[in-house]
């Protein structure tokens, strides 16, 4: 799923730089209408305000300590609460493969609810020795982390009672593995908003086979 970044609705713009006036005098130099500069140590702008005396950025009147530059008076973005969910791993062998060939891991979720997911959840799909990730992946921002043997894949929030997900993990096998069952992966959810972790992991097995004749 993308999700389009925009602004949020309480972001201010910034305000354009004022623009350089030039003046021009005119007449002799001698008669300048230009006003008489000012001496080293005036100014003729304001005061800093001091903190906690500011004025309002948009109003005429005095502000408050809590309107002065560097203090916001936008209230902290409320953060979600985790829901009531139960996710678990659903074991599904993949197909088997020849020494040096392909299949590709389905690593499968379901909620159990009974909430819909509020927060992100992390699939994390560890290989068995012997085994490589070979991309492409689903959902295509899965990344390949520990030495090559684990791929981390994140969902977002949403999963509804009842639902599923599932990552793709398409692998090759090494060409020197023997013939047989090869253990030694599993899948594994990690959310904050998941009850019950006694269903958050399952193996995997892949079963090596020899090449057909002739191919």
């Amino acid at each position: 799923m993308t999700v389009l970044a925009t602004d949020p609705s309480w972001a201010l713009l910034r305000p354009e730089p004022r623009p350089a006036v030039e003046v021009v005098a005119t007449g002799t130099p001698e008669a300048s209408i230009l006003p008489a500069p000012v001496t080293t140590g005036a100014s003729t702008l304001p005061a800093p305000a001091k903190p906690g005396a500011g004025t309002a950025a948009s109003g005429t009147g005095s502000g408050t300590g809590s309107e002065a530059a560097g203090a916001s008076t936008l209230p902290a973005p409320a953060a979600a609460r985790p829901s009531d969910s139960d996710l678990e791993v659903v074991r599904i062998d993949p197909d088997p493969a020849t020494p040096g060939g392909t299949t590709t891991i389905h690593a499968f979720v379901g909620n159990g609810g009974p909430d819909t997911t509020a927060s992100p959840f992390t699939v994390v799909i560890t290989l068995p020795e012997g085994v490589s990730p070979e991309g492409p992946y689903f959902p295509s921002d899965c990344r390949v982390t520990g030495h090559g043997r684990v791929v981390r894949c994140v969902f977002g929030a949403g999963l509804r009672e009842g639902r599923s997900a599932t990552a793709l993990i398409p692998v090759r096998l090494d060409p020197e593995l023997p013939v047989g069952r090869l253990s030694g992966g599993s899948v594994t959810v990690r959310s904050v908003d998941d009850r019950n972790d006694g269903n958050n992991r399952q193996p995997f097995d892949i079963r090596v086979v020899e090449a057909a004749a002739g191919s």
